[in-house]
């Protein structure tokens, strides 16, 4: 089996998905690079016991009353999940149409919108942006509830143009009220209409908050509206027709896509002065976009198979987010087999590591690359992960140290005992320098599983296994 094939597959399960064990790998590798591809961006319907029996584990996620439980029921379904792209694509997402809970309060809403996000996540952008609109965790967050026929409030407007489709610059702020106008009417019910009015808006948990998308026409600006150029009476899915015919919404989604899975962008702030890293791959990000109908599942097709995603020269640059770093983690250590109280510890570790899903600091997202990593941050990255490696009981570890042992009946060399570590890791490639420290680091011990435990845990604190 190629060495090159191997690591151009290890490659694309660090971008597309959290990681990959080298059993995997060699699955891959077998079906060829192009129908992994195909496979990623297609896998059938995920092989995973369901929300309802994950959330039997966790009373907080089973009452969906605050985000954390919900936040902890996508965390094992990533962990899980034989779709890990749809998976990496949903916290893609969520990294862009930022929502969180100091405004939203209630956990079921978050957690209704990363449903949202895995279903439309790879699919027609229009349709995306169409679901998000009427999105309730995005209606409140942003206030469209408060948007009134002859009262309007611009929040939702100038965000959908600015941080969600268009990018800063190419409207006005008239545009931005005219966006406004448009959206008028399109606001929240709850469930339960039989509540009297003082309860049904009521922040009581289980059940009481159950929002859903209403078009109220009698509150509808009917009125002729001039947007980006075109006149018409427009309703909200006017507007987005005529923004996703804009090239530069196709701009904005592929730079979007470039910094996240192939190589790190300045802050998005900078974009209108800042030229992209590779305009020729954001050139053939655009024109897939507009020949594929805003189709972002052909956008991703053409990205993976790509010269500039296959090179060499980006491996190994993007500092994984603290969310796809620990799950990347627990799917090599298989920690979990099924949900465990321990749900409640990595869900914390991940917040500490700087990422609080369902939570994010403002409506631009996490700034991503290395502001992930500061002393504080790095230390906690680090001692999770030595952590689970250094647990000689966890499944996928004591895997790993079988085979060190199995070794044809002889015991490994130092330098055999690293290669085996990095290899069952993920086909991790490391520098010359660590690779170095590593043997150095395996020749003090004596061949004892532990041993084996502590060269697994001080390649993870390696700056490689740190980044994707």
């Amino acid at each position: 089996m190629a060495r090159e094939n191997v690591e151009l597959i290890a490659h694309l399960m660090r971008r597309a998905g959290f990681g990959a064990t080298r059993d995997e790998i060699e699955t891959y590798v077998a079906n060829g690079y192009e129908a992994t591809v195909d496979q990623l961006l297609d896998p059938g319907e995920p092989d995973w016991m369901g929300d309802f029996m994950v959330r039997r584990f966790d009373h907080e996620a089973s009452g969906m009353i605050n985000h954390r439980g919900g936040a902890r029921s996508w965390i094992y379904r990533m962990i899980t999940t034989t779709a890990p792209l749809q998976e990496k694509m949903t916290l893609f997402w969520h990294s862009i149409f930022a929502t969180g809970v100091p405004k939203v309060i209630n956990g079921r809403v978050l957690f209704d919108q990363i449903g949202m996000f895995r279903r439309c996540g790879m699919g027609n952008f229009k349709e995306l942006l169409l679901a998000l609109s009427k999105d309730p965790a995005m209606i409140v967050w942003l206030d469209n509830q408060d948007n009134h026929d002859g009262a309007i409030n611009e929040n939702w407007g100038r965000e959908l143009l600015e941080l969600f489709s268009m990018g800063v610059g190419g409207y006005t702020e008239e545009d931005i009220k005219e966006c406004a106008r448009a959206f008028t009417g399109w606001t929240i019910g709850n469930a339960d209409y039989m509540m009297v009015r003082s309860q049904r808006d009521s922040d009581w948990p289980y059940g009481r908050i159950a929002y859903h998308f209403e078009y109220h026409p009698e509150d509808h600006d009917n009125g002729e509206k001039t947007f980006l150029g075109h006149k018409g009476n427009f309703n909200g899915d006017d507007i987005i027709d005529i923004i996703c015919q804009e090239e530069s919404t196709a701009r904005f989604i592929a730079r979007h896509m470039y910094h996240f899975f192939v190589a790190d962008e300045p802050p998005v702030p900078s974009w209108p002065y800042t030229p992209p890293r590779d305009t020729e791959a954001i050139n053939m990000l655009v024109k897939a976009y507009f020949d594929n109908d805003y189709d972002i599942e052909a956008m991703m097709r053409v990205m993976f198979n790509s010269d500039f995603f296959k090179s060499a020269a980006i491996r190994y640059e993007k500092v994984k987010g603290p969310a796809e770093f620990v799950v990347g983690v627990l799917r090599l250590t298989g920690e979990f087999d099924m949900p465990r109280r321990e749900m409640v510890s990595r869900y914390d570790q991940i917040t500490w590591m700087g990422q609080e899903l369902n939570n994010p600091p403002s409506v631009e997202g996490w700034h991503q690359g290395t502001e992930w990593v500061d002393t504080g941050t790095l230390i906690e990255r680090i001692n999770f992960a030595s952590e689970q490696f250094g647990d000689t009981d966890k499944p996928g570890v004591k895997a790993i140290i079988d085979r060190a042992a199995a070794g044809n009946g002889a015991q490994l060399s130092s330098e055999q005992l690293v290669d085996l570590c990095l290899d069952q890791m993920g086909a991790i490639s490391v520098s010359e320098e660590t690779h170095r420290v590593l043997v150095d680091f395996a020749e003090k011990g004596v061949g004892t599983e532990d041993d084996v435990a502590q060269v697994l845990r001080l390649t993870a604190a390696t700056k490689e296994f740190q980044r994707a």
